[in-house]
C-alpha cells in the first residue's frame, strides 16, 4: 500500500510499505481523512524526540473498516469509524482505575521515541486495536471526523477544569487546539469568552466561533484590560493552549484571586512561574494530557454542531501532496489552520 514516510529527518516520500498487521482484536481501517497536527511539524525535524525515521506519521483520522480480527464481532465491514489516537496498555494501575491517558505502558500512533514505533495514518490503511475504535453518524463527513482527536484534547481539557455557568473564561492561545477550547469551554458553561492571541486571523475565526472579545497580546495589556472587563475581578478561569513562560504569566495574571488556570499546552518543556502570584493569590493550576474517553462525547457536540470545525480546514490534499505540504507547513505558513490528507481521495 502507499504512505507518506518520514525517511530521515526533513524529508518524505510516498511510497509502498508493507501492509499493516491484522491482530485478532484489530480493526483494519481505510484511511479517508488524517489531519497534519502541530506535533508532526515538529518532529518532521526531529526535535521532539518521538519522530524516529523511517516513520509513517498521523494520528488524527477516520475511515472505512475493510477488515477486522477474529474476535471483533461488534463492528460490519463498512462501518464509518475514527479512532483515538493513544493505545492504552488496558492493564496497568491507571488503565484500570479509568485513567487511560496516564497509562503507563501507551504508544501513539505515528510516533517512534525508541521504547517503540507505532506508524501512523498519513497511509491507505491502517490497523488500529478495536478498544480504540468508534463508529461515526453518516451526517458527519470524514474530513470532520478526523479532527475529533483533536476535539478531544480539548473537550477533556474543559472538563477537567472547575467551570461554572456563567463564569468569565480566557482562552490564550488562538491556534487549531485554542479555538476547539474556545468552543468547549462555553458549552460548558462560561458565559463570557475571551480569546487571546497575536494573530488578527486566528482571532476573526475565534470570533466567528464563539468568543465575546478577542484580544492581541501585542497591542494591549491583557490582564489590565480583562480586569477593565470584568470590573477589576478578573477571569474566573483561563486555559492557556500554547505553553510557553509569556501566555503562561498572562493566564495566571488574568484569573481573579482563587481563580483556575487549566494548562493545556507544552511548547516548551521548562518555564518560568510566576510563582508569588500563584501562592498569594491562591490560583489552581491544572495540568491536561490528550483525551480520556471523551470520543463519544465529542462526535455528539460535533454532529450537533455546538463544536464547529469546518472553518479550521484551510486545505484538503492528496497522499502524493503530502511531502511537499510539509515542507510548506515547515517552513511556517501562517494561512494555515488544518491540513487534511485524503490517502484514498
Amino acid at each position: 500500500m502507499k504512505a507518506a514516510l518520514l525517511t530521515e529527518y526533513k524529508k518524505m516520500q510516498v511510497t509502498d510499505v508493507e501492509e499493516p498487521n491484522v491482530g485478532p482484536d484489530d480493526c483494519l481501517v481505510q484511511v479517508e481523512a488524517c489531519g497534519i497536527c502541530g506535533s508532526d511539524i515538529h518532529g518532521y525535524d526531529g526535535s521532539t524526540g518521538r519522530r524516529i525515521p523511517p516513520l509513517v506519521m498521523g494520528h488524527e483520522a477516520a475511515g472505512t473498516v475493510v477488515a477486522v480480527g477474529d474476535n471483533v464481532t461488534d463492528i460490519p465491514i463498512g462501518s464509518r469509524v475514527t479512532f483515538d489516537s493513544m493505545v492504552s496498555c488496558g492493564q496497568c494501575d491507571f488503565c484500570r482505575s479509568g485513567d487511560q491517558n496516564l497509562c503507563d505502558h501507551r504508544m501513539v500512533l505515528g510516533v517512534s521515541c525508541g521504547d517503540y514505533r507505532r506508524h501512523g495514518a498519513f497511509a491507505e490503511r491502517i490497523s488500529v486495536p478495536r478498544r480504540i475504535v468508534y463508529t461515526l453518524p453518516e451526517s458527519l463527513p470524514f474530513e470532520h471526523a478526523a479532527l475529533v482527536e483533536a476535539v478531544s484534547v480539548a473537550v477533556h481539557a474543559t472538563n477537567v477544569t472547575r467551570v461554572k455557568l456563567g463564569d468569565t473564561a480566557v482562552v490564550v492561545g488562538a491556534g487549531m487546539i485554542g479555538l476547539l477550547t474556545l468552543q468547549a469551554i462555553r458549552a460548558a458553561g462560561a458565559s463570557q469568552v475571551i480569546a487571546v492571541d497575536l494573530n488578527e486571523k486566528r482571532l476573526s475565526v475565534a470570533k466567528q466561533l464563539g468568543a465575546d472579545v478577542t484580544l492581541r497580546a501585542d497591542q494591549v495589556d491583557v490582564p489590565a484590560e480583562i480586569r477593565r472587563l470584568t470590573g477589576g475581578r478578573g477571569a474566573d478561569i483561563a486555559l492557556e493552549v500554547v505553553g510557553a513562560t509569556t501566555t503562561i504569566k498572562t493566564a495566571i495574571e488574568s484569573v481573579r484571586k482563587g481563580g483556575y488556570v487549566t494548562l493545556v499546552g507544552n511548547v516548551s518543556p521548562m518555564i518560568e512561574l510566576p510563582l508569588q502570584s500563584v501562592v498569594t493569590r491562591e490560583i489552581t493550576l491544572r495540568g491536561t494530557c490528550g483525551c480520556n474517553g471523551e470520543y463519544p462525547e465529542c462526535i455528539d457536540l460535533m454532529n450537533r454542531g455546538i463544536i464547529n470545525v469546518e472553518p479550521l480546514i484551510t486545505a484538503k490534499i492528496p497522499l502524493r501532496d503530502a511531502p511537499a505540504w510539509f515542507e510548506r507547513l515547515y517552513a511556517g505558513d501562517a494561512e494555515q489552520m488544518k491540513v487534511v490528507v485524503q490517502p484514498n481521495a
